[in-house]
């Protein structure tokens, strides 16, 4: 089974994360879940913002998550995240020779035009997402494929961004499910 970092959205560690690393932990992973805000959840996007600027940017959230990912990388991670998250799991998991996988949920990251990698990667995204355009998510899929990863992308049409999380207005319990069959697939693959 895999030993998975699960990185939280924006909004912070919820009970939607803590439910999904139960989901993956049922199914017999490892799943750490670190809390990059210190305990702190937020109700828009636009309060997770300001947080995020208090805390140092993006820059600060990376060294948050390398400093969570780097104890448990020895045996190899599979890198997850939820939007932001599913961004800062990205940047991780290039940019370690020993990550086994990559699980994205409603986000992605800018990629270097020298990256390199033959990991797996799973995305999972809403479509139309107003924080994925078409574009993007196209020009991001060719970046990865460029880059050697070997890319599933998995698409749900009219479902919110963070269709995932029950107590937000963009869940959808039908595409949720199959976000999560497929990712636990996904996941098994890569023992």
């Amino acid at each position: 089974m895999a030993q998975i970092v699960l990185f939280h959205s924006a909004y912070g560690l919820r009970p939607a994360v803590r439910a999904a690393a139960e989901r993956l932990r049922a199914a017999g992973h490892t799943v750490h879940i670190p809390d990059l805000f210190d305990g702190r959840t937020f109700d828009s996007v636009e309060e997770a913002q300001e947080f995020q600027e208090e805390l140092g940017g993006s820059e600060e959230l990376l060294r948050r998550g390398v400093m969570a990912a780097a104890p448990l990388s020895e045996g190899g991670l599979v890198y997850a995240g939820f939007s932001l998250g599913g961004a800062l799991a990205q940047n991780l998991a290039l940019a370690d020779e020993k990550a086994r996988g990559l699980l994205l949920l409603h986000g992605t990251s800018d990629l270097r035009e020298d990256a390199a990698t033959e990991i797996p990667v799973q995305l999972h995204i809403a479509e139309p997402d107003p924080f994925e355009p078409e574009d993007w998510l196209n020009a991001w899929y060719l970046r990865m494929v460029r880059a050697g990863a070997d890319v599933e992308v998995h698409r749900y049409r009219g479902a919110g961004h963070l269709f995932t999380d029950p107590e937000l207005p963009d869940y959808d319990a039908q595409a949720a499910e199959w976000a999560w069959a497929a990712a636990l697939a996904f996941l098994a693959e890569l023992d």
